[in-house]
């Protein structure tokens, strides 16, 4: 298997999983309907250690364009394979979410609730704040990365690595995962959210394309960040990347300050 079939079978594995038990969860008439956010972060995080453990031997199971461009940041991977990799889990997302559609099929008519229908494919907020929510992204992508870097620097007893990157993924979802529902992905929340605005699922309302730039740039950001963190602190024991990190974070808090006083002026008048 090549690397770039590797990433879309791994990607698309995610998807199934993890869209799936979105899916089982929020569509009516599921047997799973409104067993909560805990199952929802459990199917995920099974999604991913699945997915590392069917395609990690032929491209070393990124199926995340943050994990690809935060180990090319800090020479873990090469850029020219960058492009290769991305376009691989984008399709990877968009087949996955085709085959969560089909599966889930007569449940769609049956849910009236658009923006139901819509958190199966891709992430929304809980409260719209953009600063807010890409600040929420930031801080999910940077645990993210940074904890699949120090979980490989560790030795594990041999095949249990997919499985502890899962339980990453599950407290992740768990700790910082409500206020955005932890995209950390752009793969994973552009692919399925170009499905649902092609597929034609019924009774489906918008793909609320203004969001959609919050969790592909919070999570590169993020990413990056925390590679050069790692990089630079765990490794090289240098301050460079606290600097990179703490900027990030401090323009991030600018624009949320400045789009709280926005808003707070907005209101006086």
């Amino acid at each position: 298997m090549t690397p770039f079939l590797g990433e879309l079978i791994g990607t698309m594995i995610l998807i199934i999983f993890g869209g799936g038990v979105v899916a089982g969860v929020v569509l009516k008439g599921s047997k799973a309907e409104a067993s909560g956010w805990i199952v929802i972060t459990f199917g995920w995080g099974l999604g991913v250690a699945m997915a590392i453990y069917a395609v990690g031997q032929f491209s070393g199971a990124h199926i995340n364009p943050v994990v690809t461009i935060g180990l090319a940041t800090i020479g873990e991977f090469p850029w020219r394979l960058v492009p290769v990799y991305v376009i691989a889990q984008l399709i990877g997302a968009f087949v996955g979410a085709l085959v969560v559609w089909l599966h889930y099929f007569p449940h769609w008519e049956a849910t009236e609730d658009a923006d139901a229908k819509l958190a199966v494919f891709c992430t929304a907020p809980a409260i719209a704040h953009a600063p807010a929510n890409l600040i929420s992204e930031i801080v999910g992508s940077f645990v993210l990365v940074l904890g699949v870097l120090a979980i490989g620097a560790n030795t594990f007893s041999e095949g249990l690595n997919p499985l502890i990157i899962g339980l990453l993924i599950v407290a992740i979802g768990l700790s910082l995962g409500g206020t955005t529902g932890y995209a950390i992905n752009p793969a994973r929340d552009l692919g399925p959210r170009l499905a649902h605005y092609l597929l034609p699922i019924a009774g489906k309302g918008g793909s609320n394309w203004k969001y959609a730039w919050v969790p592909v740039v919070g999570p590169l950001l993020g990413g990056i960040a925390g590679a050069l963190f790692y990089r630079h602190v765990f490794i090289e024991n240098s301050g460079l990347a606290v600097g990179v990190a703490l900027g990030i974070v401090a323009i991030s808090l600018a624009a949320g300050v400045l789009g709280a006083l926005k808003r707070t002026s907005v209101a006086d008048a």
